[in-house]
């Protein structure tokens, strides 16, 4: 699944590239998770103002109102102003005068839906649960610590969770409680201040590093000019079970929590 890191890959690598740009055409295929609630027609014509991030939701500023676009289990964004006819994993084109944004989402669990103003429904709904950037500002190491001490969740369960801190996917999440020395099951609200402050620095750390590095590419990730993602490649736990922990060389170990795999060592994440 694309998280945070992928979704602002994707976001700069075409944002500068659409910047002004007129809609000349919007061309919906298969229906997706939600409708786009409004006709595509009356698209035509605006004018692409800016392209921002929410989590894992790309805004595109419009001259009225803003596309929410969000890509899903499996979807990906291309930018290009010569893409081939759409194929049938091809669920959305935006044609506009510097090029097509096309959404190709084999799992059709991706969106693009309208709304007349962030702070108006339906982006108001999508957007009010999430929890802080924690790329941006906001991202405050005493209102983390505060959120952590209100959920009795393993810590793993409540950074994938997306309501105290938005974003840290299961690959960074494991790495980033690798990087802090916490261990995966350990209860949230059981952190001290001085552990939460370290996990804290450690997933801005290791999410500005994955956004360096392209994001992560583990099946078909690409920007939205077809750039793969080589944050994989440096991982120090995920996807390692068995092998040795790149500090202590301890066999690193692999156990299912909510139906994701979780990578960690037992002698660096003790507790």
């Amino acid at each position: 699944m694309p998280e945070l890191p992928e979704v602002e890959v994707t976001r700069r690598s075409f944002a500068h590239r659409i910047l002004g740009a007129r809609i000349v055409a919007s061309e919906p295929g298969l229906p997706l998770r939600w409708p786009l609630g409004r006709a595509a027609d009356e698209l035509v014509g605006q004018t692409v103002r800016a392209v921002d991030r929410r989590g894992k939701y790309l805004l595109l500023m419009l001259d009225e109102g803003v596309l929410l676009v969000h890509l899903g289990m499996s979807g990906s964004l291309a930018f290009r102003p010569d893409l081939p006819p759409p194929g049938k994993h091809d669920h959305f084109d935006l044609v506009t005068t510097q090029g097509t944004l096309r959404l190709h989402d084999p799992r059709r669990f991706g969106a693009v839906v309208w709304s007349p103003a962030l702070d108006a429904d339906p982006a108001r709904k999508l957007l009010s649960t999430l929890g802080m950037e924690p790329l941006g500002e906001q991202f405050d190491p005493a209102a983390f610590y505060a959120g952590l001490r209100r959920r009795r969740a393993p810590i793993k369960q409540v950074l994938l969770a997306g309501d105290v801190v938005v974003g840290v996917g299961n690959i960074y999440a494991s790495e980033a409680l690798f990087t802090a020395g916490i261990r995966p099951t350990t209860r949230a609200d059981r952190l001290s201040r001085a552990r939460s402050d370290r996990l804290h620095a450690a997933v801005r750390q290791v999410l500005a590093r994955a956004v360096e590095r392209g994001g992560s590419t583990l099946r078909d990730f690409s920007s939205a000019v077809g750039e793969s993602g080589h944050f994989q490649l440096e991982a120090a736990v995920y996807g390692r079970g068995g092998q040795p922990c790149v500090v202590c060389a301890t066999p690193l170990r692999q156990i299912r929590q909510g139906q994701r795999s979780t990578f960690f060592c037992p002698v660096c994440q003790r507790a």
